[in-house]
C-alpha cells in the first residue's frame, strides 16, 4: 500500500521543457491530425497564430517527455516506489488558459493531490494535478490524472 500521508500534497521540482515544432508535427500526424496549422508555420500565422500551435492532448506527451525529479510519483529514488509493471493508466483531464505554441519554454510542476484505495486494498488510485506556466509565469494549462495501481 502507498503512504498516503507521506506523499498527498508533494510537489514536485520544476521541470523546464520547451516546445518543439519537430514534435508537436510529428504527434499531429500521429493523431491524425489534418489541418494545416499544425504542419506550417505560414498557414498558422494566416490563422491568427504566432507560431504552430501544439495539438490539444499533446500535453501529456510534452509531461512524459520532461525528466523526472525529486517529488515527481514515478521518479524512481524520490518517488512513491510503484512497480511500473502494475500501472494502469486511469483517467486524464485538461483545463486550458492561454495557447501553446511552438517555441515556447514552460514550467510544469506536479502535485500528488490524493492516494485512495478501492477493492479492500486491491487497486489504488494515485491523482495528480499539474501546471504549465511559461516564461512569464502565466498558467497555461493544467492536467489532472489519475493512475492505478495493481496491487497483489
Amino acid at each position: 500500500m502507498l503512504d498516503r500521508d507521506k506523499h498527498v500534497g508533494t510537489v514536485s521540482e520544476p521541470r523546464i521543457v520547451d516546445v518543439e515544432k519537430g514534435f508537436l508535427k510529428f504527434f499531429a500526424k500521429a493523431t491524425g491530425e489534418t489541418d494545416p496549422v499544425y504542419f506550417d508555420a505560414d498557414a498558422a500565422r494566416a490563422a491568427g497564430h504566432p507560431a504552430i500551435p501544439m495539438p490539444p492532448t499533446y500535453l501529456f506527451s510534452l509531461q512524459m517527455s520532461a525528466p523526472a525529479k525529486r517529488g515527481d510519483a514515478f521518479d524512481k529514488v524520490n518517488g512513491l516506489g510503484i512497480d511500473m509493471g502494475k500501472v494502469l493508466h486511469g483517467e486524464q483531464g485538461f483545463t486550458y488558459h492561454r495557447p501553446i505554441y511552438a517555441g515556447d519554454r514552460l514550467t510544469i510542476t506536479t502535485t500528488t493531490s490524493d492516494i485512495y484505495a478501492k477493492r479492500g486494498g486491491a487497486l489504488e488510485f494515485v491523482v495528480q494535478d499539474t501546471r504549465f506556466e511559461n516564461d512569464a509565469g502565466v498558467l497555461c494549462a493544467e492536467a489532472r490524472q489519475v493512475t492505478v495501481v495493481r496491487n497483489g
